[in-house]
This record gives C-alpha cells, sequence and structure tokens, in this order.
C-alpha cells in the first residue's frame, strides 16, 4: 500500500517559498506500534508553525507543508543520512528525541525495507515538489526565496546550553544566500525586540545547505523559533495567541524584508 500525499502545496504568487518540513502528525503503521510512551505525544513537532505563518497566504506566497511526522522519516535531513552537526543531532530516521529519549520501544523499529518506502514515496516527493517550485518561481521572477520555517523547545539541555534566543536563523555560515541578503538579515534583528542568533547552533539543515544556491539566484534561510513564544511548551503544547501576536508582526516584517530585498537592482 502506498503512502499518501506526503505534502500539501499551496501555489503563489510571489517569489517566496515557504518549506514547513516539520509539521506533520502522520504515522505509518510500523511507527505508531513501535514508538515509545515518551514519543507517542510526538513532542518534537514544530507545533503551529502552519498557524503562525498563515498570513502568508494571504502575501501570495508559494507554501509547502510536510503532512508525516519526523518520527517516520525526517525531511531535513539528507538522504544518505551523512550528519549535519557535530554535536548531538537526529537523522533520517530518528532513533532518539531531541532530549536523548528513546523513540522507539526495544525491537520495534520499522526494518529497513519499510524505511526505503519512506525515503521514495515521502521524502523524495517532499523535495522533488519543493525543486520544481523553485524553479517555477525563478522562471517567473528570475530568483527564488526560500524560507525554511521550524520551532523548538526553548531549553533542551542535550543539544545547547541555557535557553535558546528566540529567533534562530541558519545561512549555512553565509553560503546560502546572497551577503547582502545576510546584512538584511541582521539588520531586520537588530530592528525586533525578540532575541536573536545569526548561523549559531542552527546553521541550516538539509534543505537550507541544498537550496540555498545564490549562485544560481536561489536565496534559502532557515528559521528556528523558540516555541515559547507562541505555545505552551508542555503537552497538550496548545496554541496561545496573547504571546503569538508579537511573534507573527515580527515574522510579517520579515517576510516583507526578504521581498523587499529581492525587488531591489543588482
Amino acid at each position: 500500500m502506498n503512502l499518501t500525499e506526503p505534502y500539501t502545496y499551496e501555489a503563489g504568487t510571489i517569489p517566496l517559498l515557504l518549506s514547513i518540513p516539520h509539521a506533520g502528525t502522520r504515522l505509518t503503521p510500523a511507527v505508531e506500534d513501535g514508538l515509545s510512551d515518551a514519543a507517542r505525544p510526538l513532542g518534537d513537532t514544530d507545533w503551529h508553525i502552519p498557524r503562525l505563518y498563515d498570513f502568508a497566504r494571504a502575501l501570495g506566497a508559494h507554501i509547502l507543508i510536510g503532512t508525516y511526522s519526523r518520527m517516520v522519516i525526517d525531511l531535513n535531513r539528507p538522504a544518505d543520512d551523512q550528519p549535519l552537526y557535530t554535536t548531538a543531532t537526529t537523522g533520517l530516521y530518528p532513533e532518539t528525541l531531541f532530549d536523548g529519549t528513546p523513540v522507539f520501544k526495544p525491537g520495534a523499529t520499522p526494518d529497513k525495507a519499510e524505511r526505503r518506502r519512506y525515503l521514495d514515496e515521502i521524502w523524495h516527493p517532499y523535495h522533488r515538489k519543493l525543486q520544481d517550485c523553485l524553479s517555477e518561481i525563478k522562471a517567473r521572477h528570475e530568483y527564488a526565496l526560500l524560507l525554511d520555517a521550524h520551532s523548538i523547545a526553548s531549553v533542551i539541555p542535550r543539544l545547547f546550553d541555557g535557553t535558546l534566543p528566540d529567533l534562530n536563523f541558519g545561512t549555512n555560515d553565509g553560503l546560502s544566500c546572497a551577503p547582502s541578503l545576510s546584512e538584511t538579515l541582521a539588520e531586520f534583528c537588530r530592528q525586533q525586540p525578540f532575541t536573536h542568533v545569526i548561523n549559531g547552533r542552527f546553521k541550516g539543515g538539509y534543505i537550507t545547505r541544498a537550496y540555498g544556491q545564490p549562485h544560481a539566484r536561489q536565496h534559502a534561510v532557515q528559521l528556528e523559533l523558540a516555541q515559547c513564544n507562541y505555545m505552551s511548551e508542555r503537552q497538550p503544547f496548545d496554541y496561545l495567541p496573547e504571546r503569538a501576536g508579537q511573534l507573527q508582526q515580527a515574522l510579517r516584517s520579515l517576510v516583507s524584508a526578504l521581498l523587499t530585498w529581492g525587488q531591489q537592482p543588482r
């Protein structure tokens, strides 16, 4: 039986693609049956990111959202599962949660054939659509902007010390976008009330690194949000509109800054 609907996609009109790979909660039977009690709440999900960025629809952004949980397969890791960070991280098929707790009960990990299906029927379709969309944007606008949208709990000792900054931008140490776009991000950050860092603990995952090709007029930025600014970090992970409002305003300003940068002659 084929795995269905690995993503949802809404076509847009502006030269910006919003990629949301980790908001999905769909599970395959093999993964659902094998999850440990700690993993069953899907706490490592990028909760509510589509809702947080809902304003982008009215602006005309292209929106690509993964539907399967990262517990099935991680769309922001390379297909060969090579590690992206030298510090603690998770792989293409996560075996541990961010805090180091096992994802699966002993002996209940999906087998290699099952996981190969996930690669073929979830990972590859998402990435084909992502590249097709970027190609279409470039054909229409002569350049493309990719914003890869993520979030994470603000405190995870296994991954980083202390509390994560509110806004964590990654540009693969400046390689995934033009230098002038990096300068635009820095100026945006200086104008915000939120704490921020560029290329700190999160420099950009596979999507940012693979599709950020400024020489080909494809510019990619990852933004990892500290979840404390818009939701409860405890189960059931409720969205908190009274907190989210200010963050949404900042995200709207970010998209505006990216589009303004794109319209400048160069």
